[in-house]
């Protein structure tokens, strides 16, 4: 603590860094939960014949959150893999990645380091159609790529290894940068895929549209079913919830120490000056009840005796209030009687 019992700078600092960090915690941990309870509220629908008129029977023929299970079923034209035969789809991402090694000049360590230095994505219109052939029900996916979760999967991966020289090697070194190679991969939302969908379901004249929901919910394309999906939610949230209270905790205690800081300072405080009340009390008692000779004495007198004559000159507060022998008999660490402030070393006073 400073001086007057005002916290530290870096006490300071560490309680408003804690506070910080607590609020950003609590925010995300909120923000996780509103989707959670919004994803358990969803209306669950089946993909079948009655999937009509569930919709016309909606206000304004919409499910503003609605869950639906489908398989992918392109409408047109199909994608095909760039490296897989007879591998089609109706989502593509390609990308290349480049991957080296970073000096960290803090660390004096060579670091992974990772950057996208192209990606494309290709899309083609698709519905989700149900797994039994024959329903004559189809649900069109709007915007996919707006997906908070897109199922893509890898049907390809590749990687091309740099190749240097001596010369290279050495220029590396000195840039403090070694590149390892580029990673190549194909990812494919493929035809006949398994998908959960989790957005607004509208009925558009003739066709049913699954698309993002308009009230901040996240929109799903996820290849796991519903309960999984819920379940992956309700993780993340008792995840960020125990980093709440963690941070929570340790801000708390922060708060605490600084404030039992400042506690233990004021009765310090209070105690030295009720001591010296106590002392100037005694002091002009005396002096009452004594006559003007004895008060003249007494204004020498030893204050913790006050009987023998001052004799110690005490530093560095340089307070004259003791004599040798109460001196003496001070218990240690050796402080000023009168303010409390440790003694350093004494000068003998002669009075003449």
């Amino acid at each position: 603590m400073e001086g007057g019992g005002r916290p530290s700078v870096a006490q300071a600092a560490l309680l408003a860094a804690s506070t910080a960090l607590t609020a950003l915690v609590y925010s995300v941990y909120r923000q996780k939960a509103r989707v959670a309870r919004g994803l358990e509220g969803a209306r669950r629908v089946r993909l079948d014949g009655d999937l009509r008129a569930v919709l016309l029977e909606a206000p304004g023929r919409c499910v503003p959150y609605a869950v639906i299970e489908g398989v992918v079923r392109s409408v047109k034209e199909t994608l095909s893999s760039q490296f897989v035969e007879n591998c089609k789809g109706v989502v593509q991402r390609l990308t290349l990645q480049e991957h080296k090694m970073v000096w960290n000049r803090t660390t004096h360590l060579w670091n992974d380091y990772e950057k996208i230095i192209h990606q494309r994505t290709n899309t083609t219109p698709f519905d989700l159609v149900p797994q039994e052939e024959g329903a004559g029900i189809t649900v069109r996916v709007m915007k996919p790529l707006d997906a908070a979760e897109l199922s893509l999967e890898t049907v390809y991966e590749k990687f091309h290894p740099s190749v240097q020289s001596f010369t290279d090697v050495i220029g590396h070194y000195i840039s403090g940068e070694r590149p390892k190679g580029i990673q190549e991969t194909e990812q494919m939302l493929k035809v006949g895929t398994a998908l959960t969908g989790v957005g607004e379901l509208v009925l558009d004249n003739t066709t049913i549209k699954l698309q993002p929901p308009k009230q901040g919910m996240p929109y799903y394309l996820s290849g796991v079913d519903f309960d999984s999906l819920l379940q992956k939610q309700e993780s993340n949230v008792r995840f960020w919830k125990i980093l709440t209270v963690v941070f929570g905790f340790a801000t708390c205690a922060v708060l605490f120490f600084i404030l039992r800081k400042q506690y233990r300072h004021h009765r310090e405080r209070q105690h030295l000056k009720q001591m010296q009340d106590e002392f100037r009390q005694a002091q002009e008692r005396l002096m009452r009840e004594m006559n003007v000779e004895g008060g003249e004495t007494l204004k020498h007198a030893c204050v913790i005796c006050l009987s023998n004559t001052k004799s110690c000159v005490f530093l560095e507060c340089g307070h004259v209030c003791s004599c040798n022998e109460c001196y003496q008999a001070l218990p240690k660490p050796k402080r000023c009687p009168i303010c409390r402030q440790a003694i350093s070393r004494v000068v003998p006073l002669y009075n003449s």
